[in-house]
């Protein structure tokens, strides 16, 4: 007689559940996860989705809601950005934050052997998109224009990213600095190329503002 099975079996997770205990972990629990991420089967779909597609629309969602409510001003002058171009900016600095990571990951992957690690695209990209949790996670703060500052605490990810090169990139941990400084400035670049894009493309419209 074959025995009867007692209680509920654990339901499948859900993916929005999956991200959020992802992105827990990782900004709680950095030196486990990334050992964790190392070991899983990944592919670039199942990276981006839906992690990475998720957590970098918080940043252009929120600062796009913040600046339609509340506004940016300083000295007694406001300004509420038209929407239309609002809008367009959002759009942009979401899909640019999309491109910005995977070319990120071709960087890592890339300076990879110079710093006696292994080229690995997938794991690169792992890299790029799991250190940039923080950054993606503090973007909220842009609900509210005057708490913006707040979005320095994104700056915890250059860490996990120090963090999870050694690990995923298999580069030998006297090395792992040089990497990650030279990582970073590529970043910067980067960032600083996607942020004058979307300005070339969406500047401020003067009619918006108000005294």
């Amino acid at each position: 007689m074959n025995d009867i099975p007692t209680g509920n079996p654990t339901p499948p997770q859900s993916p929005a559940s999956g991200i959020i205990e992802r992105a827990k972990n990782i900004i709680l629990k950095p030196k486990e996860t990334w050992v964790a991420i190392d070991a899983e089967p990944a592919t670039t779909q199942s990276i981006y989705m839906p992690y990475v597609l998720i957590l970098a629309a918080i940043g252009p969602i929120a600062q796009f809601i913040g600046g339609q409510v509340f506004g940016y001003g300083a000295f007694g002058i406001s300004f509420h950005p038209p929407i239309g171009p609002a809008l367009v900016s959002a759009i942009l600095s979401y899909g640019l934050a999309l491109a910005t990571t995977f070319a990120l990951a071709l960087v890592i992957d890339g300076l990879a052997p110079n710093f006696g690690g292994q080229k690995n695209q997938v794991q690169a990209l792992k890299v790029a998109a799991y250190s940039a949790t923080a950054g993606w996670l503090a973007g909220i703060f842009g609900l509210i224009p005057a708490l913006a500052v707040l979005g320095l605490l994104g700056l915890y990810g250059l860490y996990l990213l120090y963090l999870g090169l050694p690990i995923l990139m298999k580069v030998p941990q006297d090395k792992a600095l040089g990497y990650t400084v030279v990582v970073i400035i590529v970043a910067i670049v980067l960032f600083l190329i996607v942020g004058a894009i979307v300005a070339s493309l969406t500047g401020p419209s003067l009619p918006g503002i108000s005294i």
